[in-house]
């Protein structure tokens, strides 16, 4: 991620340019006192976020807010003041955010998580991909993964939901048949199920997805890329990418939602403040 920040006041610059690498470690941030400098150096440069002081001397904030949206139209404008009194006019901008001075730590976070145009969803380099956003779906390479069972693919889905948990056959049952977890025709049907999932995962070299322990089941969470579990590490991207729908296709997935929009809605709630 591409920052650009601007304040006159070399000290303010310097807490508000440390701010945003403590809060974005994978962020690049090109730091000006001089706007002119600063415009300058965006004609030529890509640029996702910019920090603009309001009060700058020579052009202030919302001039060379304006300036940056005729380079980059979707450039998400934060603007970072100790006045109120230009608020009006930085929404009319359609700003990202309004930020008082000085800018803490959290509140630049809630704005990075919440931008107008959010930043695309990273590159991870994995293979296997799920979406537990609206329908639960799995790809694999970009492509969509086929299960032989709709069983399975629920199967793999609890595994998702735990997180790397690992969970018994008998709370698997009670899940995916919503039944009782001793019947015995389910237990045998599940053991079809855990053959069929390794199976499917073994084909596509992904073996080492689900892990089989003593006594249950569970999956290594660190080798799939998935929106909930980003979601759960407050990544941009999947912040926006929840709407309030998780694992449609699966009743047992229901109480998740609420947790999730707990979540959202603490989010929202900060955002709301430290815009204040």
């Amino acid at each position: 991620m591409q920052v650009l920040a601007v304040d006159d006041e070399p000290n303010s610059l310097h807490l508000l340019t440390q701010s945003i690498l403590a809060v974005a470690k994978d962020a690049q941030v090109a730091d000006f006192t001089d706007p002119a400098a600063a415009l300058r150096w965006a004609m030529e440069n890509p640029c996702d976020v910019a920090f603009l002081d309001i009060e700058l001397g020579s052009m202030n904030g919302i001039e060379l807010g304006k300036k940056l949206k005729e380079r980059n139209p979707k450039i998400n404008l934060i603007f970072v003041t100790g006045y109120l009194d230009y608020a009006v006019p930085a929404y009319a901008l359609h700003a990202s955010g309004y930020l008082t001075k000085p800018a803490r730590q959290d509140a630049i976070r809630v704005e990075l998580e919440n931008l107008r145009y959010p930043m695309p969803r990273p590159q991870t380099g994995k293979r296997l991909v799920v979406h537990c956003f609206g329908n639960f779906e799995v790809f694999y390479c970009g492509k969509p993964l086929t299960f032989r069972r709709s069983k399975t693919k629920e199967l793999f889905a609890f595994l998702v939901d735990r997180n790397g948990a690992r969970v018994t056959p008998g709370e698997i049952c009670a899940r995916l048949w919503e039944d009782d977890s001793t019947d015995k025709q389910q237990k045998d049907y599940l053991r079809h199920l855990v053959m069929d999932l390794s199976q499917t995962l073994e084909q596509i070299g992904e073996s080492d997805v689900f892990v089989r322990t003593r006594g249950g089941y569970n999956i290594n969470p660190s080798l799939l890329e998935c929106d909930y579990y980003d979601y759960l590490n407050n990544v941009p991207y999947a912040v926006r990418a929840y709407q309030g729908e998780y694992m449609q296709q699966y009743s047992w997935a229901e109480p998740m939602v609420c947790t999730l929009q707990e979540k959202k809605e603490l989010m929202l709630a900060r955002m709301g403040k430290h815009r204040m």
